[in-house]
């Protein structure tokens, strides 16, 4: 039998990125027409980050035949973490990726007094975050999630072995173990993981040991079990979708949901940049971040606008480089051509409403050829990693980079993200202010302060007068004995916004504690919006938890679950 022969067709002659990353993984315009009107989706999740993928595979494990629809306002950008690029590729695309749809008050961009003046932008692709972010995962104490109600609380603890199971997290140390030799070379002197790790951590436990105020671990990182980087969403998402064949899990991007219509409580359509879209017996899940769903609650539902984002939290950063002699930390150390080390340090005791933790990032690099891309791949943290002109001159070196995040007061009348009236788009009309109070200022002193006693009395073997710190810009600068001034070591923006749309017993919280908005029947919210202090933990892995207790929760309620 003749084998038969197939030709090529005229077709596009100018085919465009997204219409083929559409026509393989997402919904291409015809699809998303039938979508719109036609499906009876079981739940629509609005934005595809952490939340969204811990939502939709919960509920899938929980009901395989689930029907799904998540929105993701972005396009398609990466598939997988930015350190699975290659280090100049990366570099060149790290700042322009962000954007900010919300504008700051006068308040915050005219005062005199104060560091804050900005908040750190949303990441408006496929994913989310998860592209660029830490990867770092924490699990708080009880006493640490100080001022959740105590139900919230249990639920999360509940669930943080099953999100850290979804994330693929791992101690640094166990990393360390697995960490990937040079193709045809067994050597353990090829790991960037050894001997500094260790000795590093032999002193941070003396450290804590001393002073029993604070807690220390190897950092645990979110991981990819198939490509050895960082955990990110979007392939994760893409497979779970080709594994219900197409008819389970449906995706459509460049769909920004601006309104939710509603009656009697039901929300019943989304009104959205490519159209109305019927949300008919679906729940409505919002896992959008935390600024954004409160811009959309503000303009859908009236009621509810003096409460939504009444409530602001963050972090506030301080970052400080410093360096001792490799020597100081033994003689007899026969350090690796580049090593690298983490760990987390939190509060063991003491006042809890006003808290900060330390990310302690460690580097001895001898400048080899080839360990600037070595280094970008395997960091425990892309944005805390010495630069270049401080490895050049440390080489005889470790450098210890220290990043502190500190808790901004929830409980601050003067920081809010209100609705912004003068602007018609529906899509940017919240305005952010931010301001500093005097809890704020004691936090940032405080937290500044354990951070240089740590670096000169714990991690200096040899005393304080062995520490160097750099002075300068990030690629230009110096090393000197002095500390580094305010302005020098702390950020003038805020990361890990959250507390929007926090949860809670009273009708004073947004969300109830079934993570459904007040006043609704089928409007839920996920994510750090809901958290009614902000903690100083790193919130990925919390989030998720909740999340996945929430898609739970809903499978126990009903089979109609809407993700957005």
């Amino acid at each position: 039998m003749a084998t038969e022969r197939r030709f090529p067709q005229l077709g596009e002659q100018d085919p465009t990125v997204r219409q083929i990353i559409d026509q393989i993984f997402f919904l291409s315009e015809p699809e998303f027409e039938e979508a719109r009107v036609d499906r009876n989706y079981n739940l629509i999740i609005v934005g595809s980050g952490f939340c969204a993928l811990a939502v939709a595979e919960r509920s899938l494990k929980n009901d395989p035949s689930c029907k799904i629809l998540i929105l993701e306002r972005g396009p398609f950008f990466l598939p997988n973490h930015v350190q699975s690029l290659s280090a100049p590729f990366a570099k060149s695309m790290r700042e322009p990726i962000e954007t900010y749809p919300w504008s700051l008050s006068e308040e915050t961009t005219q005062r005199k007094t104060g560091l804050l003046r900005w908040q750190r932008g949303m990441t408006p692709f496929f994913g989310g975050r998860s592209t660029t972010w830490s990867g770092w995962c924490t699990r708080p104490t009880a006493e640490e999630m100080f001022g959740w109600p105590e139900e919230t609380v249990r639920n999360a603890q509940r669930y943080f072995e099953s999100a850290e199971d979804l994330l693929n997290v791992q101690s640094f140390d166990d990393i360390a173990k697995d960490f990937p030799r040079a193709p045809g070379n067994d050597s353990p002197k090829t790991s960037v993981f050894g001997s500094l790790q260790l000795v590093v951590g032999n002193l941070l436990e003396r450290a804590t040991t001393i002073n029993e105020k604070y807690r220390m671990r190897p950092v645990s990182l979110a991981s990819d079990q198939v490509n050895g980087g960082k955990f990110s969403v979007p392939e994760k998402l893409i497979e779970l979708a080709t594994k219900q064949d197409g008819t389970r899990l449906h995706i459509a991007t460049n769909c920004i949901v601006e309104r939710i219509q509603h009656q009697d409580g039901i929300a019943q359509a989304l009104q959205t940049s490519k159209g109305r879209i019927s949300i008919g017996d679906a729940n409505l899940v919002l896992a959008m971040g935390s600024l954004p769903p409160a811009t959309l609650v503000q303009n859908s539902f009236p009621h509810i606008r003096r409460k939504a984002g009444e409530r602001f939290s963050a972090h506030f950063v301080t970052r400080i480089a410093a360096r001792i002699p490799k020597t100081d930390l033994g003689d007899s150390l026969d350090f690796r051509d580049l090593e690298m080390g983490a760990f987390y340090i939190g509060k063991a005791e003491g006042d809890y409403r006003r808290q900060f933790h330390i990310q302690l990032n460690v580097v001895s690099d001898m400048g080899s050829v080839g360990n600037a891309q070595t280094a970008h791949r395997y960091a425990p943290d892309l944005t805390c990693r010495p630069t270049h002109q401080q490895l050049e001159s440390s080489m005889d070196h470790v450098i210890y980079i220290c990043t502190v995040l500190g808790e901004m007061d929830a409980e601050n009348e003067e920081s809010w993200f209100r609705h912004n009236p003068d602007d018609p788009d529906p899509t940017t009309n919240s305005i952010l202010q931010l301001c500093e109070n005097d809890s704020d200022s004691e936090t940032w002193d405080d937290m500044d302060e354990a951070a240089f006693d740590l670096l000169e009395h714990f991690l200096s073997p040899k005393g304080p007068d062995r520490v160097q710190y750099w002075h300068g810009q990030p690629h230009e600068g110096s090393w000197e004995a002095r500390r580094p001034g305010v302005v020098q070591r702390r950020s003038d923006f805020l990361i890990h916004e959250a507390s929007t749309l926090h949860i809670g017993e009273g009708d004073e919280a947004p969300v109830d504690l079934n993570y459904r908005l007040r006043g609704t029947e089928n409007v839920y919210v996920t994510g750090a919006a809901l958290w009614p202090r902000g903690g100083s933990w790193n919130p990925t892995m919390i989030m998720v938890a909740m999340a996945q207790h929430m898609a739970d929760m809903l499978a126990g309620e009903t089979n109609n679950v809407l993700t957005v």
